[in-house]
């Protein structure tokens, strides 16, 4: 039995999607008009205009009027918290930044990587182990792991010149995040890594992403709870 041919609806679905997903088209790239989509793809510009509209309801794309059709920037605010870049977190503070490499690895998926990165099918990760510091003194404790087949590109970057946290805000478009709020004393391993006691209570930020439907990434950032505080600020529910 033969398997229907693909509509023209979909083909067009998956192409941009495919592009949007790969990082051909980057975040706040702009896509092409429905006149110029549909006079490529020689169809009606409702077909376009649908196809568009699934995008944008997927959240791969943000439909401005009179300005075009965007690929959607990565939304900084979830829930209460933001998706920070360590690096001007530090600078905010007026201190002097700088991350170091403690391990880098890519390896085929264990178990456990599976249930962090909530991902049923095996394939290779990238494992990083990185410190940043504030002046002298480390600042967070930051474990990453990255889904090598959902960002293919990380198996590929050494991470010498951008720490993994930032390149992935500028290079990997994502849709959606998870956080999760925890407290925890330090521990013999990490507490070496952050130069501190093993007792000292500290404050964990775990965070995964997804890229629609694929597992992008899971972060454990560990900080001295001394020297780290959340804030979030909101307005009452609207009923």
């Amino acid at each position: 039995m033969t398997a229907a041919p693909t509509s023209l609806h979909q083909k067009i679905l998956d192409d941009l999607q495919g592009k949007i997903l790969s990082g051909k088209l980057a975040p706040g790239a702009r896509i092409a008009t429905e006149h110029e989509l549909a006079e490529a793809y020689d169809c009606s510009r409702m077909t376009v205009s649908n196809v568009l509209a699934k995008l944008a309801r997927a959240g791969l794309v943000e439909r401005r009027r009179k300005a075009g059709t965007f690929v959607t920037r990565p939304q900084s605010q979830a829930a209460v918290l933001e998706i920070h870049d360590i690096k001007a977190e530090v600078e905010a503070l007026g201190q002097a930044y700088r991350f170091e490499l403690v391990s880098r690895a890519t390896r085929r998926s264990t178990a456990a990587d599976r249930e962090q990165l909530v991902s049923k099918s095996a394939g290779r990760v990238v494992e990083l182990v990185v410190r940043h510091f504030a002046g002298d003194r480390v600042f967070c404790l930051e474990e990453r792991l990255i889904n090598a087949e959902a960002v293919p590109e990380a198996a590929h970057e050494r991470f010498h010149d951008i720490a993994p946290g930032r390149w992935l805000l500028d290079s990997v478009p994502w849709t959606a995040a998870e956080h999760r709020i925890g407290a925890s004393s330090a521990g013999k391993e990490r507490a070496a890594l952050l130069s501190v006691p093993a007792t000292t209570a500290c404050l964990i930020v775990e965070r995964r992403t997804w890229r629609a439907s694929l597992p992008v990434t899971h972060v454990r950032l560990t900080y001295p709870g001394d020297s780290h505080q959340l804030v979030a600020r909101f307005t009452p529910a609207q009923t």
